[in-house]
């Protein structure tokens, strides 16, 4: 797919363990030519993990991008009414922001960036990145999993011995998926195993 002339927000919520995955996922949109609009949430924006420092991370994801953070809502809604974005990605998506959006909350700039995709009729695409996707949360990514327009990269149990509720997506899939969306497609298949 020629991405040239796509523009892609790649939301990233607080799986901080993730972060040095998706990395190169961002990457690889850019060296296809999108233009990639950076949408970050409060902890990416505030929070020193043993993954990385904040400071870092907004600093590599701008690097990246060429583009300036959209980290608060405010600078979040206009993305609505100027129909920027072609496609939404939230790689990762913690389970926080899949409970927030199957409920209809928007409390940070990453949920208001999806609310405004899902009210311009456009791809969102999740990427699951949570320790209680087949426990309490399994709820909300069933009701996300037939909602219109929202797609999601092919996920599985990232280590089912030890934490036997958790669920990953493969995150190295996120610009296949997000392709497979554009086309109106959920990328298949949906269920896969993950080493």
């Amino acid at each position: 797919m020629n991405w040239s002339g796509i523009t892609v927000g790649y939301a990233l919520s607080g799986s901080h363990c993730t972060f040095a995955e998706v990395m190169p996922e961002i990457k690889r949109f850019v060296d296809a030519g999108a233009n990639v609009v950076p949408i970050v949430s409060n902890t990416l924006m505030t929070t020193d993990t043993r993954f990385g420092k904040s400071e870092d991370w907004q600093t590599q994801l701008k690097a990246i991008t060429g583009n300036e953070l959209i980290s608060t809502i405010v600078q979040a809604e206009p993305l609505g009414p100027s129909k920027l974005l072609d496609v939404l990605v939230i790689a990762p998506c913690t389970g926080n922001t899949t409970s927030r959006l199957a409920n209809a909350i928007t409390d940070s700039a990453v949920l208001m960036a999806a609310k405004a995709q899902m009210r311009n009729g456009r791809p969102l695409v999740l990427a699951i990145s949570t320790n209680d996707g087949l426990g309490l949360n399994a709820a909300n990514i069933a009701k996300l999993l037939v909602a219109k327009h929202i797609y999601f990269v092919p996920f599985g149990q990232d280590n089912p011995v030890q934490k036997p509720n958790s669920l990953v997506a493969r995150m190295d899939l996120v610009l296949e998926a997000c392709e497979a969306a554009l086309a109106g497609k959920q990328l298949q298949p949906l269920l896969v195993e993950r080493h």
